[in-house]
């Protein structure tokens, strides 16, 4: 007997790996050679291709595809209906499965709803992407990115709360977490929790 749930009407292929507490609600499949890690909550209508790794306790929401070149780490959030590419040039005459890149989310991310993030590009840990941004490179840690394209608007603390430096250092009005800003590079002033 299974250490994790999946709904009746999704598919999980010989050769998936599941890890415990995991839940796979309606509709969903998840092909050979996939990785899900424990306590994650995957949403109704989501592919995970082949060959896409996801860390723990990671969120996603309906209707999204992980295609394969796609790694997650842990508590990623993914968003209704947002979308990963894995080849930059498609063409349906044309097979490019040996060009398919690579797509880091770092952990702690969260991607909002109807984003497309295009393949090859690094989301930086706990970096926010607003909802209908279009990510065509790397996003900085803790940045806070939205449009098309995205660009850095601010940045968040790992709460999600947004952050607003005074000179190079923030305090969190939330949690009370403090950051520093060198350049363009945030960081927790005692270290990740």
């Amino acid at each position: 007997m299974p250490d994790y749930f999946v709904h009746q009407s999704s598919y999980v292929d010989d050769g998936a790996e599941i890890g415990a507490g995991t839940k796979i609600w309606h509709f969903c499949h998840v092909m050979p050679r996939a990785k899900i890690g424990e306590r994650c909550n995957i949403g109704q209508n989501v592919l995970v291709s082949s060959e896409v790794t996801i860390g723990n306790n990671v969120k996603i929401q309906n209707n999204v595809s992980l295609y394969t070149g796609v790694i997650v780490e842990d508590d990623v959030f993914l968003g209704p209906s947002m979308v990963f590419t894995n080849v930059i040039n498609p063409r349906s005459h044309v097979s490019r499965k040996d060009e398919y890149k690579t797509t880091l989310v770092r952990k702690g991310a969260s991607i909002g709803a109807n984003a497309t993030i295009v393949c090859g590009v690094t989301l930086g840990k706990y970096c926010f992407v607003g909802a209908g941004a279009v990510v065509t490179k790397d996003v900085p840690d803790y940045a806070l990115v939205y449009g098309s394209p995205a660009r850095v608007r601010g940045w968040m603390c790992q709460c999600g709360e947004q952050l607003k430096f005074e000179n190079d250092r923030a305090v969190c009005q939330s949690c009370g977490d403090a950051y520093r800003k060198q350049d363009s590079v945030v960081g927790p002033e005692r270290g990740e929790r």
